[in-house]
């Protein structure tokens, strides 16, 4: 998967973003010659995405500085289905509120990541409800479900995979592909689009939008699908001990979105590099080649260059500047996240296990009594041993805040009010 003639298959190539494509030349060809719109789905199951998405907005964000029109789909139709790819279970249904909801939630990542507007490059967000939700469902039938085979859909590995461990499959899920197969013509009739991206697990989804296509008279569609990710460690992109790493600053704040990229493992600095900066491809190398303590800076870097794509350069800088104070001069900055305590709940005394379920730095009692027992846990810097420990009104300090630490990397500002 090399020579690529053009600027955005090359790019997506040697930053390692593509795992499949159909028709590799045919693509590559159409991207030398003209303008390609494409898009990708986004499906609007919380009210933001999280660092798992991100190397699909980036894909957008290439598609857009290579002189191509992205589209960032959402799927406000197709959510009051939910994909079935590879679940266990069906998804909850949503309310059409909480769709809207959602949706206006994960909106305001991209403006971070693609220029809006009506000009030829300029980026669309665009909504399958505005199709979908009018539908005729005699007509639909008639005209796109005559064109699926039940055969096929039952041997594509997502419906398969639940139906071979015996786990229902609703007629409602069944539809999914359908639907998203039946965007792809929907998007190239409205919007000349002709590559729909995405992840791996889609790639079946993808290539039933293409054989749509062709069959209800469209021009050729194209697929091209990103490899999913985990860490070096086999840990899921966008996860961490503490739960999704969100990219909404109102649930994950722009200091802990940092400390997530800072924890990068060696082994996964130089494809983070690639994949989640837009940083020179031989600056990427030099850092790349660098090994022992400096490795540490190259992470500070990686952690930087993301979250300031992501929350703004201003903010990227002030959280590496309260990392480096908190870890290496031992200070408390007010910029370090925090957490309101009622002062009646204080005085009553409150339990440092609470304190830690509460902070979010463990998940239940039972974790957070592991952490005291691993001395994983200070308060104000001083190592909490017994686990029945109160927190209490003496413990804040002329500051007016209670610092809860878990080991080095996680500080918490417990401020009473």
């Amino acid at each position: 998967m090399s020579g690529f003639k053009s600027d955005f298959l090359r790019t997506l190539s040697e930053r390692g973003f593509i795992h499949q494509m159909s028709d590799e030349s045919g693509l590559d060809e159409l991207f030398t010659k003209e303008t390609v719109t494409a898009y990708i789905g986004f499906d609007p199951t919380a009210s933001s995405l999280h660092a798992g998405g991100l190397i699909q907005i980036m894909m957008l964000h290439w598609m857009q500085k290579t002189g191509h029109r992205p589209v960032a789909l959402m799927g406000g139709g197709t959510g009051m289905v939910g994909d079935p790819s590879f679940k266990e279970e069906a998804r909850k249904l949503m309310t059409v509120e909480t769709i809207a909801d959602n949706i206006a939630g994960i909106k305001k990542v991209f403006t971070n990541y693609l220029t809006f507007g009506e000009g030829k490059t300029d980026a669309l967000m665009v909504n399958n409800a505005d199709w979908l939700a009018g539908l005729n469902y005699l007509e639909f039938l008639r005209d796109v479900g005559r064109h699926f085979s039940v055969n096929r859909m039952l041997s594509f590995d997502s419906v398969k995979t639940r139906l071979d461990r015996e786990q229902s499959l609703s007629f409602l899920e069944f539809n999914y592909m359908i639907l998203q197969a039946y965007d792809f013509v929907e998007l190239n009739k409205r919007y000349d689009m002709r590559l729909q991206m995405g992840g791996s697990d889609q790639w079946g989804n993808i290539i039933n939008g293409i054989d749509l296509g062709h069959r209800m008279g469209t021009p050729q569609l194209y697929a091209l699908t990103s490899p999913l990710l985990t860490t070096a460690s086999g840990a899921k992109m966008g996860k961490s001990l503490n739960g999704a790493v969100w990219l909404n600053a109102d649930l994950l704040s722009a200091y802990d979105f940092w400390q997530y990229w800072r924890n990068t493992e060696d082994a996964d600095v130089e494809r983070f590099l690639k994949l989640y900066t837009t940083m020179p491809m031989d600056e990427i190398a030099r850092l790349a080649a660098l090994g022992g303590s400096e490795i540490n800076e190259t992470k500070k870097i990686l952690a930087t260059e993301i979250t300031a794509m992501l929350h703004g350069r201003e903010a990227a800088e002030q959280a590496a500047e309260t990392a480096r104070k908190t870890f290496e001069e031992g200070a408390i900055s007010d910029n370090l996240p925090s957490l309101s305590i009622a002062k009646d709940e204080l005085a009553a005394g409150l339990g440092i296990q609470a304190l830690l379920v509460k902070a979010g730095l463990a998940s239940s009692n039972g974790e957070a009594r592991r952490h005291i027992q691993g001395g994983a846990v200070r308060i104000n810097d001083v190592a909490i041993q017994d686990e029945r420990a109160g927190i209490t009104a003496g413990d804040v300090t002329e500051d007016g805040i209670i610092k809860l630490s878990l080991g080095k990397k996680k500080h918490i500002l417990v401020r009473p009010e």
